[in-house]
């Protein structure tokens, strides 16, 4: 089972990180739309936009926003700190308004989910994600092992939309 779900998991990377190459600065912060979530500069630091609970229908969102969800959010959130310590250098809401910070944070978020995924081993995943989990204590590991691949292939399948319309919009 485990090799299955990793390799689901590098596939869905891998993509992701081809459609990033060649990504530049303007394309990153790019807001196609009036009232997109994106990354802007907030008291001396980049934050994202957001919304608790989000909003119905959510916002579309930019490069730089999905990066940060990925990465931050989901990759670096759902395994800090139950399998290890934060591995990015901001955390919450916080982010990077330029593309190489936010490019090498989301491979550094990827690294340590991958990492301390396989960590667990074969019997690790099938263990329950525990009480810090709330609603969703009773689910395994794998499970969140699979709700993080969809996270990859669906927004790196919309960062992937957002470069191919970027091109007509400039």
């Amino acid at each position: 089972m485990m090799p299955v779900l990793m390799t689901g998991l590098d596939d869905a990377w891998t993509r992701l990180r081809r459609r990033l190459d060649g990504l530049g600065q303007d394309e990153y912060l790019w807001e196609p739309v009036a009232g997109c979530w994106t990354v802007r500069p907030s008291e001396g630091r980049w934050s994202v936009d957001h919304d608790d609970p989000d909003p119905v229908p959510a916002p579309v969102t930019t490069i730089a926003w999905r990066m940060w969800h990925i990465g931050s959010d989901c990759l670096a959130g759902y395994v800090s700190p139950s399998l290890g310590a934060w591995p990015l250098p901001v955390g919450g809401l916080e982010w990077f308004g330029e593309v190489a910070p936010a490019r090498a944070a989301l491979v550094a978020g990827f690294d340590t989910f991958r990492a301390r995924i396989a960590d667990l081993g074969e019997d690790g995943l099938w263990r329950a994600l525990g009480p810090a989990w709330g609603p969703y204590a009773e689910s395994c590991w794998a499970d969140l092992v699979v709700h993080a691949l969809d996270e990859l292939a669906h927004h790196g399948a919309e960062i992937g939309l957002l470069r191919d319309l970027y091109p007509g919009m400039t």
